[in-house]
């Protein structure tokens, strides 16, 4: 910290300094983590609202009840479009997730007491939802999908539902391959059994009513499918906010107020809350109100259309690069590919270089690896571009081959006890397989890391990412 202070001028000069080796939000050449309209005064109206609210805490609805009619309008048009329900704005996907799974589980706990209360839902599910039942106290009960359609089988989630069940779980889509799981289906046998069913419609809840309206075949998801209880749908997603912004609905008003948190068991202020956060900026609120007025109704239906078009001509375009294959049949904008003879972890390497981010996912529970792409707004622009840097990537990674990890590499990993490493040494083990964790050094290539952590059983591929996590902010 300069003692001094520094300007404005300074500060602003330094921060670009910083960006200058992060991947670019703009422009769609990210095919993950970012949305892009490509409309550049929707991103500005959406800025300059969330500063004018930066300094407004949502801590206290009474004090600046602009934060009370700004989350009713948000809240008022998810639930328009999601049918219906009682909502809370969250700071994203995996806060509205741990909101539904307390309200869950309280509500379970007040009904019957449930000793080892449990989720249950498909090993394609959201690790979110893992998240929320480590830090509730709750145990997840995965179940698989068809390997051919990768969605969940509503009779696997039947049989796994016991008396400890207090939610069970449907995604539309999964973003893992982008398919839309059976939600009539299971959410008929939780409310058979009298269990909650949640819908993650985090990435597609404000994205499907709209590819349904430019014509793809959608199928019922939301709260009007009898025995969905609640629901998660990210505004910072397909509804292009900044990001921070997400809403959680319920069916019914008792159960939102399960998620809610309030104690008077101190002498100081009132608390009640409606998140996890209590002081929260109401920037992110401010943003995602901005983003949906400046769009409107005309500008998601454009973006759907521009969407579902960008999606159809890349899953065709796929289809007739050798050797890749786009596995099951996505409902969404969220397509994967898998290669035969092409080392996918290669392919992503070798777009990197050519200026692309396509973003690896690991094998796991008979899926095999691959990679995935959002398409978003702007994908359309660059469609063409994206398909030919993909077929000159697979061409160049079937010439260059598959990784080939060292004789004994992977065991030596899987045995190696991490927490008794320290910073330095996990950063040379790093360096031994050519990830230099120095912030100077950039992006590394990462097939290697891919394809040892792709080897690795799920328990031992965890520890491995907090130890990089630790070392990467090591100071």
């Amino acid at each position: 910290m300069n003692p001094a202070g520094r300007t404005t001028e300074e500060l602003l000069a330094e921060v670009a300094r910083l960006r200058s080796r992060d991947l670019p939000v703009r422009g769609g050449q990210v095919t993950a983590y970012v949305y892009d309209t490509g409309r550049a005064e929707v991103h500005e109206a959406a800025a300059r609202a969330y500063f004018e609210l930066l300094e407004v805490n949502c801590l206290d609805p009474t004090a600046f009840p602009s934060v009370v009619e700004l989350e009713r309008q948000v809240v008022g048009a998810v639930a328009d479009l999601l049918g219906g329900g009682h909502g809370i704005f969250t700071s994203g996907g995996t806060e509205s997730i741990m909101l539904a799974v307390k309200a869950a589980r309280d509500a379970a706990h007040d009904a019957a007491h449930r000793a080892r209360p449990n989720l249950v839902l498909a090993v394609s599910a959201h690790p979110a939802f893992h998240k929320a039942a480590h830090y509730l106290g709750v145990e997840v009960v995965a179940v698989p999908v068809d390997l051919e359609t990768y969605k969940v089988r509503a009779r696997d989630v039947a049989d796994a539902i016991d008396e400890n069940t207090i939610m069970v779980v449907a995604s539309a889509p999964s973003y893992p391959q982008g398919v839309i799981d059976p939600v009539e289906e299971v959410a008929a046998v939780a409310a058979a059994a009298g269990v909650p069913c949640h819908v993650d419609a985090c990435v597609g809840g404000w994205l499907l009513p709209w590819l349904r309206a430019a014509g793809a075949a959608v199928p019922p998801f939301d709260l009007s499918v009898p025995g969905v209880t609640s629901l998660s749908c990210d505004l910072h997603k397909f509804g292009y906010a900044p990001k921070g912004a997400s809403v959680v609905l319920f069916a019914d008003p008792a159960m939102r107020r399960k998620a809610y948190f309030a104690s008077a068991a101190w002498p100081g202020y009132t608390i009640v809350n409606a998140t996890v956060q209590s002081s929260r900026s109401a920037g992110p609120l401010g943003g995602a109100w901005a983003t949906l007025q400046a769009l409107g109704r005309e500008g998601y239906l454009e973006l759907g259309r521009a969407t579902l078009e960008a999606t159809v001509r890349l899953r065709e375009g796929l289809a007739r690069i050798p050797g890749l294959r786009v596995l099951g049949e996505p409902e969404s904008s969220l397509v994967a590919f898998a290669g035969d003879g092409i080392d996918v972890f290669v392919l992503a390497d070798e777009a990197r270089e050519r200026g692309w981010f396509l973003q690896p996912q690991l094998s796991y529970a008979g899926i095999p690896a691959n990679l995935h792409i959002t398409v978003t707004g702007v994908t359309l622009a660059g469609v063409e571009d994206l398909l030919k840097v993909i077929a000159e990537s697979a061409e160049a990674a079937r010439e260059r081959g598959p990784v080939v990890l060292p004789e004994g590499l992977v065991e030596l990993v899987a045995a190696t006890d991490l927490e008794a490493l320290d910073e330095a040494d996990f950063a040379e083990l790093a360096s031994s397989v050519g990830v230099d964790l120095r912030p100077e050094a950039g992006q590394p290539e990462m097939a290697t890391v891919n394809a040892i952590l792709d080897a690795l059983p799920a328990a031992a591929r965890e520890a491995v990412l907090v130890r990089f996590l630790s070392a990467v902010y090591a100071i």
